[in-house]
């Protein structure tokens, strides 16, 4: 067990409806970007996603809770992110095949286009997410164990600089190889992620106020 980590029993009533609320803004920032992210908007010689204004907010957040709680529960909310992922891709896939009544169908078009992901990109997702998360959980730890406890703000950046770039190009070589050239995937990987690491720039803010949030009265923090 993380010794920087709390058992969950440990922990107080008012500590545990905090981690409920921090595991809820987690999963609806997760599923809104991989919903909202089919719009695209421009960015200077490319194109980007406005999934990524969530997304920020999933890898912040793994941070923030490693900071409060330690790296074991940090890595409990990456396996529910995977987990909720894979069975949302496949309730999206079973309703897509279900049969549509004839006083629906003006929304079949729609309906499909937004939620008829396909396999490949659906595994370069799945794929992606759960690579880049416990790489971001991973680097934390890594410069909290080099830097100490202090410089929050050094730690996560610095780890969501890492972890945002993999899960980019996974997500990309995954599911976009042999579809775009060489030089388009390399122009929306390096524009994707640049980002994504400012938006976690601009999130730190956030975090801070986050981390205080979270923080037991009681001692049950770090």
């Amino acid at each position: 067990m993380d010794q920087q980590s709390p058992a969950l029993a440990q922990l107080s009533d008012r500590a545990l409806k905090k981690l409920a609320i921090a595991l809820a803004i987690y999963l609806t920032s997760l599923f809104a970007a991989n919903t909202l992210g089919l719009k695209l908007m421009p960015f200077f010689w490319s194109h980007i996603s406005v999934g990524i204004f969530p997304f920020a907010v999933v890898f912040v957040m793994t941070d923030i809770v490693g900071e409060v709680y330690g790296k074991r529960i940090a890595k409990m909310f990456v396996l529910a992110g995977a987990i909720s992922t894979i069975l949302f891709i496949a309730y999206s896939l079973i309703s897509i095949v279900m049969p549509w009544s004839a006083d629906g169908l003006w929304a079949k078009d729609a309906y499909n286009t937004i939620f008829g992901i396909s396999t490949r990109i659906s595994i370069a997702s799945v794929v992606a997410f759960v690579v880049g998360e416990y790489q971001d959980v991973i680097a934390f730890f890594f410069f909290r164990a080099k830097l100490g406890d202090k410089h929050f703000w050094i730690r996560s950046n610095l780890s969501n600089i890492w972890s945002q770039l993999l899960d980019t190009v996974i997500f990309m070589m995954i599911a976009f190889a042999g579809i775009y050239s060489w030089p388009v995937l390399g122009s929306l990987i390096i524009s994707w992620w640049l980002f994504k690491v400012a938006m976690g720039f601009a999130y730190t803010p956030f975090s801070y106020i986050g981390i205080y949030l979270l923080r037991d009265n009681q001692g049950n923090q770090n």
